[in-house]
């Protein structure tokens, strides 16, 4: 699970934007930081600040991914084919708990990574409780018989404020398959992504 679970809202606040897309994130009533000096006027960002908070906000739309996880990420981004930000944003979106996510079985990545951590969830048949795992175009994900029944999911199936994207599709509520590997382009983020920032972060 993620270190961030009881206040993943504080990372909107400090990037000053709702980077889920969720009605209740408090950014939408407190647009400064969070703390005692969360609104003290912010000084320009030098280059390296842009990079670390492209990153840091990157990094948290995944569900506060470790450090060492994103950075390996990115290094096999880096020695695939072809451009690296895209290649970063298609491994990111091929995370397990991510196509949990985009399939509207969890309301948000947390609760995502949790679903599949208590082993809720199937690829091609076969229960996985990793987070992480890397899916397949063409891996079909179900959900278990009992997290069809759970309130969490319920309440996630019924969220108006995002669909089910191109690249996940749905077969009735309870299996999806994953069918390509999504561009930037095709990415629905509420907030603008630079992941050209974060491989300049990287490769400094």
């Amino acid at each position: 699970m993620s270190k961030r679970q009881s206040a993943k809202y504080k990372l909107d606040r400090r990037m000053g934007e709702n980077i889920w897309g969720r009605p209740k994130s408090s950014v939408n009533r407190r647009s400064y930081g969070p703390g005692q000096h969360g609104q003290r006027r912010k000084g320009k960002l030098s280059d390296y600040g842009i990079q670390l908070r492209a990153k840091q906000k990157l990094k948290g739309y995944y569900g506060d991914v470790t450090e060492k996880q994103f950075k390996r990420t990115y290094q096999e981004a880096s020695s695939m084919k072809g451009d690296t930000s895209q290649n970063l944003i298609g491994l990111l979106e091929q995370r397990l708990d991510m196509v949990v996510y985009r399939a509207k079985f969890a309301p948000t990545i947390f609760s995502a990574r949790q679903i599949v951590s208590h082993g809720h969830i199937r690829v091609n048949g076969v229960k996985c409780n990793i987070a992480s795992r890397r899916v397949k175009v063409g891996d079909i994900i179900t959900l278990g018989n009992k997290a069809k029944e759970m309130a969490l999911v319920l309440e996630a199936q019924n969220l108006p404020e995002r669909e089910v994207p191109d690249y996940v599709a749905q077969d009735g509520t309870d299996k999806v398959t994953f069918v390509r590997v999504p561009t930037l382009d095709e990415v629905p983020y509420p907030v603008k992504m630079e992941p050209n920032l974060v491989v300049e972060f990287y490769s400094r």
